[in-house]
């Protein structure tokens, strides 16, 4: 059965690869399995159809027969397990990429939305000049922390994995502050992310939905 999966009709950030099904595509694409994309408007997302697929009212879902799902981590996960390429084959190793992408939303993400929401959707209010420090010192630990246990190594737990996917998705969304720059190690490795073939297939397609154009045009 065609897997389809639900994407902005169009996406706040315009299409740059910050929109949550950009990370369902990746895996996607570094498993090898075509999908059809089903866009939605923001209304759409609170309608009785949407919300019976995503009871949130918001994207990435993902449909493959009778299955639906939702919430990315729980979707490449699922992607990750049913397709080789994105788990390695070791137990042991499988299950510290698991770990990695638990890592990824459960502890990184948090403090860099809350940085994002601080910035774009808070930045007029009358607290904010005070709060925006201490947002920033709490993802700076983070990272701090995250490069440390990355070291030199190209990736966080031998060769790529489900877990690299979800940590370079959630870093990307540091790249408009800068802050990714004063590590530079984590600046290499999303980077390197953002260079692998599927990354880019899964960058493009996004981006075309929000431009017109076709992928590569």
């Amino acid at each position: 059965m065609t897997i389809i999966i639900t994407a902005f009709e169009r996406s706040p950030d315009g299409g740059m690869g910050l929109a949550r099904d950009t990370r369902v595509r990746w895996a996607l694409e570094e498993v090898g399995q075509p999908y059809g994309v089903r866009l939605v408007s923001f209304r759409a997302m609170k309608e009785p159809a949407h919300l019976a697929l995503h009871p949130f009212g918001q994207i990435p879902t993902y449909e493959e027969s009778d299955l639906a799902l939702f919430e990315t981590g729980s979707i490449v996960f699922h992607i990750a397990e049913r397709h080789a390429g994105l788990l390695p084959d070791d137990a042991d190793a499988r299950a510290r990429a698991i770990t990695w992408m638990f890592a990824a939303l459960n502890t990184v993400e948090p403090p860099i939305l809350e940085l994002v929401t601080a910035k774009i959707f808070e930045g007029d209010r009358p607290w904010t000049k005070e709060r925006l420090p201490l947002v920033e010192n709490r993802v700076c630990e983070r990272l701090k922390q995250l490069a440390a246990r990355l070291g030199s190594a190209d990736w966080l737990d031998g060769g790529f994995s489900a877990g690299d996917l979800m940590m370079v998705s959630v870093l990307l969304r540091l790249k408009p502050s800068g802050l990714l720059n004063e590590y530079p190690s984590l600046a290499a490795y999303v980077a390197r992310g953002e260079a692998r073939p599927a990354y880019k297939r899964a960058f493009d397609a996004q981006l075309a939905v929000n431009t017109g154009k076709p992928p590569g045009g």
